[in-house]
């Protein structure tokens, strides 16, 4: 108990935690959904846009990287998908990274328009669906990459029985460097039954210079 005159402590009051804190929104926002559905967290795209004047929501996945004895969080990606004209949308994306020093970090944020050239499965009709994504890749909160990029890929998305696969193929500009690098991707999708899909992606970039940077990713839909 606390002494005549004697200034009681007070507590300090602190939010949830920032992982805490993006689930709850993710969960508000499928709330306000009319429809939902979910699909793969995977780093490359398909040759599909929204429909016009709907928005699409996707959240990726979280990962943890401890180098040199200290841990980096990065919370998932976001990307929202605007349906401007038939066969066109636009795309704005970024990444939330909390460092050792408790420090939010915006990364990898980036706005695009997508446009499907011709028409294919994805569009409900035979043969190769094709399209384009490119735009400005914008400045982030990380020291050295507070400037402006650039990146272009070109989609293709087709079908070989029974496998359906997305080839992203293209190219842009740093922004820590200005450099120019190219990307590459595919995702392939193997239906095992009525409702489940065993998929996966290889993907990789190479600045100029530099050493090519590769990622995998294998799971179960």
């Amino acid at each position: 108990m606390p002494q005549e005159g004697e200034v009681r402590p007070r507590m300090a009051m602190q939010g949830p935690p920032l992982g805490t804190r993006t689930l709850l929104i993710a969960c508000v926002l499928g709330c306000l959904a009319s429809r939902a559905w979910g699909y793969r967290p995977f780093v490359s795209t398909d040759a599909a846009v929204a429909e016009r004047q709907e928005i699409e929501i996707e959240l990726g996945y979280f990962t943890f990287a401890r180098t040199q004895g200290e841990n980096t969080f990065t919370i998932p990606s976001l990307v929202l998908n605007y349906g401007l004209l038939t066969h066109i949308e636009l795309v704005g994306e970024l990444r939330l990274q909390q460092r050792p020093t408790q420090t939010i970090d915006v990364v990898d944020p980036g706005l695009f328009v997508k446009a499907v050239l011709t028409e294919g499965i994805l569009q409900g009709k035979d043969g190769i669906s094709v399209a384009i994504e490119a735009g400005p890749l914008l400045p982030s909160t990380v020291p050295g990459e507070r400037q402006f990029g650039f990146e272009g890929i070109g989609i293709l998305s087709g079908r070989l029985p029974p496998f359906t696969y997305h080839v992203n193929l293209g190219g842009g500009v740093q922004r820590a460097d200005s450099k120019p690098v190219a990307i590459w991707g595919v995702i392939g999708e193997w239906p095992v039954g009525p409702t489940v899909r065993v998929v996966g992606e290889v993907s990789g970039e190479q600045a100029r210079g530099e050493r090519s940077q590769h990622a995998a990713l294998l799971g179960v839909l």
